[in-house]
């Protein structure tokens, strides 16, 4: 029996997270317009730094109802991962759009560009440089992510701490050699259809890759204060699935846009 009643669902309590993460990002967004147009970037920054203490509060709330609390129990986690679920299928969804966007432009190239892909004027990347080096070192973050998880749940704490720091770590790699990448472009977003394809695909990922790192170095936290278990870790669980959407999505754009679109 729950305080709630007879019942093994969470009716959460009243929090002041929502509201003022629903304020940050109004504020940020808001402030990344300003930033547009006066070239001042002080009120998006300060709606990033309400955004992100709302998230550091809000993520110390769920970590104590579920480590501490004993309130996510497997009817809560089995809600918990259909909405991981969900999530993941709407950004499947969201990058969709975005090879939408690249193969509309590419397959019937218009006037416009030259009746050619890339269009004229604009060099891509060798795929076989840096984004070949940037697939090996996703896809060896996979294997190392798989390895934690497995070796969590078979309580092999210390090799899952080393699969967890290894894959943040080549995580941190993906982002240093992208961010090179990005400085020595020969073409810019504006450099037509393709650049603004190109660079709004890769870095929406490249995002992605940022806010995987995150979720995975706050797993190497809670595992650090010993609040994963065999049998309840769900919150490294939903991190595990994350990295590896990240990973996949990755394939498609080093084949499509990389590869095969350059």
């Amino acid at each position: 029996m729950t305080k709630h009643g007879f019942h093994q669902y969470h009716l959460v309590e009243q929090s002041p997270w929502p509201a003022t993460g629903a304020i940050g990002a109004m504020v940020m967004t808001t402030g990344l317009v300003n930033w547009f147009h006066t070239n001042n970037p002080l009120l998006m920054t300060m709606g990033m730094i309400i955004t992100l203490m709302t998230m550091l509060q809000w993520w110390r709330d769920v970590s104590r109802e579920g480590a501490f609390q004993g309130l996510h129990t497997s009817g809560v986690v089995y809600g918990l991962r259909w909405g991981m679920i969900l999530f993941i299928v709407s950004e499947v969804l969201f990058f969709f759009s975005f090879f939408w966007a690249f193969f509309h432009s590419s397959l019937a190239p218009t006037s416009e560009i030259g009746m050619q892909w890339p269009p004229m004027g604009v060099t891509p990347f060798n795929p076989f440089q840096i984004p070949l080096l940037n697939t090996a070192i996703l896809l060896a973050s996979g294997v190392t992510v798989t390895w934690a998880h497995h070796s969590l749940i078979e309580a092999n704490y210390s090799q899952a701490m080393q699969g967890l720091v290894m894959t943040v770590t080549l995580g941190l790699y993906f982002t240093a050699l992208q961010a090179f990448e990005y400085v020595e472009s020969s073409f810019t977003i504006s450099d037509a259809v393709y650049g603004s394809t190109f660079f709004v695909a890769t870095g929406f990922h490249g995002l992605h890759v940022i806010i995987g790192s995150t979720f995975l170095s706050v797993c190497i936290l809670r595992h650090l204060l010993k609040q994963f278990s065999p049998a309840h870790h769900f919150g490294f669980e939903a991190a595990a699935w994350y990295w590896h959407f990240v990973d996949v999505v990755w394939l498609f754009l080093f084949v499509s846009i990389y590869w095969w679109g350059g």
